[in-house]
């Protein structure tokens, strides 16, 4: 009878929790934004459980054309928890441009979230021959950007012909670094009131030298179905193709320095930037020799993760013990562009009480949407120490006289004639049982085998942060002959093994020959092979005044991407898939 109760009880609570505790989150999202009024698009419903009904997508025709829909869902069992998606697809047109809002959908109880796109005017009376059966199309924006800054590299395949399949090749830049951003795109367009179906492409590209750039043409090689009879000679007809080639135009960059009004030490061009700051616990109660974490974070859009400058630099007050972790650096990409992520963590652990101030961090940066420079700031930090509360009893200590003082009150009272013999009897066990445990750890000590290879690892380790602090200081010295010696002694250190064996790279390269400025050129990715070439050529060349003529920054900015990119280690991006599958 109990258990009846305990079950209506528990019905009659279930009825006055509002629905919306238990409601479905879902989420509106583009397969592209802005889009072109004679383009299709997608808009993407995902909810992250199962909403309350069937949705009612009749509020989207006012603005939108559906075109046709689908729905998908995925379920994952992490860590003892189970998560559910589901997505709705919706292949859709505009029917007039400008800033529109997809409206809220209903599903049953569930609501999705109202969402906005740009929706431009059509291209009209496109270049473009429509007798064209496949053709590409390049742009870039900006044309005329400073450099490091990001310029948006767009591709796209215009086709109204069945490809078997298709390979295009990658864009090319000297002195740049380029980026594929996410995954290709799926459109339909018209064109001069011809239809096509589109494939997009985009790409981050950070010029790293100013001047006249250009991007070559980039070559398609397509295996195009071609429309022929059926042969009767086989009892299967193959399908029967054609090879064709076609290439795009070139693209010039006009790439302006940086600017004279630009005061910062570290240049740092970016659309968006953001630097916060996170502490552990109250740093205003901090306790004498306990630790908190303080959480540097530095969020930039636009630029890679090579080019955030350090955080923690600033000089701190010297009874401030402080233990900084590796930083932490990741890269995103987002179809509208890089995002770089740079998190370092210090451990702070004061060891005096008192009040402590923690200098200002100022990131200057150049920001390339208004053109202007602005500075990122965290103030000026006060933290308070408080003794531990164990330290208060410290003093308390000294009180040992009074222990001294208990003989004296002891033989007045007691007259007992045995505790002499019985101190020293315990005096000369406690001795003997010291004299023990030296011996025994002595003889342990002696015994002890040597970890060779842990005191062996550690020391290249400290050789290896030697070397890359020594190239930091040549670099920032416009030394060549320095940043050469200490790229070198970093080679030795980079590519060694326990037992003083030069590993092999991946490229299946030894990395026994890693003892000349070109063998570690081979090792490097793109942009960091380039400047240690260039430093190469500087030092042999014909010039006998090498360090007059050679700059140290931008070798040692591509040996911190270099570093960067290895520890991001993203492998999704390694290989592309052909056009033809997307």
């Amino acid at each position: 009878m109990n258990t009846i109760k305990k079950l209506f009880f528990l019905l009659l609570l279930l009825n006055f929790v509002p629905g919306n505790v238990f409601a479905a989150q879902i989420s509106v999202s583009f397969d592209r934004n802005p889009v072109s009024l004679d383009e299709s698009f997608q808009i993407i419903f995902t909810a992250n459980d199962t909403p309350d009904n069937d949705p009612d997508f009749s509020p989207l025709e006012q603005d939108f054309e559906i075109l046709g829909q689908s729905q998908s869902s995925n379920s994952s069992w992490i860590n003892g928890q189970s998560s559910k998606t589901i997505q709705w697809t919706l292949n859709v047109m505009a029917k007039h441009p400008g800033s529109l809002i997809v409206p809220v959908v209903k599903f049953g109880d569930d609501v999705s979230q109202p969402a906005n796109i740009l929706v431009t005017q059509a291209t009209a009376n496109k270049a473009v021959d429509t007798d064209d059966d496949l053709f590409l199309e390049v742009d870039a924006a900006p044309q005329s950007p400073y450099v490091q800054s990001q310029v948006l590299y767009t591709v796209r395949l215009y086709r109204r012909v069945e490809i078997a399949q298709a390979g295009l090749n990658e864009p090319e830049l000297s002195d740049a670094v380029i980026e594929k951003l996410g995954d290709d795109s799926n459109y339909n367009t018209q064109i001069n009131g011809v239809n096509y179906l589109v494939t997009e492409r985009k790409y981050s590209i950070f010029p790293q030298k100013s001047g006249s750039l250009t991007i070559k043409p980039l070559m398609l090689t397509a295996e195009v179905v071609a429309n022929t009879r059926p042969n009767f000679n086989g009892f299967f007809n193959s399908q029967m193709t054609k090879t064709k080639k076609i290439s795009s135009k070139s693209v010039t960059l006009d790439v302006k320095p940086a600017p004279a009004t630009f005061t910062g030490r570290h240049w740092l061009s970016a659309e968006q930037l953001v630097l916060k700051e996170e502490w552990s616990g109250d740093n205003q109660q901090m306790k004498v020799g306990e630790p908190l974490t303080r959480t540097l974070t530095l969020l930039a859009k636009g630029t890679t993760v090579g080019q955030l400058p350090e955080l923690n630099v600033g000089k701190i007050d010297d009874r401030l013990k402080t233990y900084p972790d590796q930083p932490v650096l990741r890269e995103q990409k987002k179809p509208e562009g890089l995002i770089a992520f740079r998190e370092e963590k210090i451990a702070v652990i004061p060891s005096k009480a008192g009040f402590y101030k923690l200098p200002a961090i100022e990131i200057p940066w150049f920001n390339s949407q208004s053109q202007k420079m602005e500075i990122a700031k965290i103030p000026e930090t006060t933290i308070t120490a408080l003794e531990a509360p164990g330290a208060q009893q410290a003093p308390v200590t000294p009180v040992a006289p009074a222990a001294v003082q208990q003989p004296k009150k002891a033989e007045e009272s007691t007259p007992i004639t045995t505790q002499p013999q019985q101190q020293n009897t315990w005096l000369w066990v406690a001795i003997f049982l010291a004299s023990g445990w030296l011996a025994t750890l002595a003889y342990f000590l002696i015994k002890r085998p040597v970890k060779k290879p842990v005191a062996e690892k550690n020391e290249q380790e400290i050789r290896l942060e030697d070397s890359v602090k020594s190239l930091k200081k040549a670099c920032a010295d416009n030394n060549a002959v320095a940043a050469k010696d200490a790229l070198l002694a970093w080679g030795r250190q980079k590519y060694i093994t326990r037992d003083g064996v030069y590993a092999a790279s991946q490229s299946g390269t030894g990395a026994a020959n890693a003892a000349s400025l070109g063998a570690i050129a081979e090792l490097s990715d793109a942009r960091l092979r380039d400047e240690i070439l260039h430093l190469n050529q500087v030092l042999y060349g014909k010039t006998t005044e090498p360090d007059l003529q050679w700059q140290g920054k931008k070798l040692f900015q591509a040996f911190v991407e270099n570093k960067a990119r290895e520890k991001i280690a993203v492998t999704d991006d390694d290989k592309l898939e052909p056009l033809y599958r997307l």
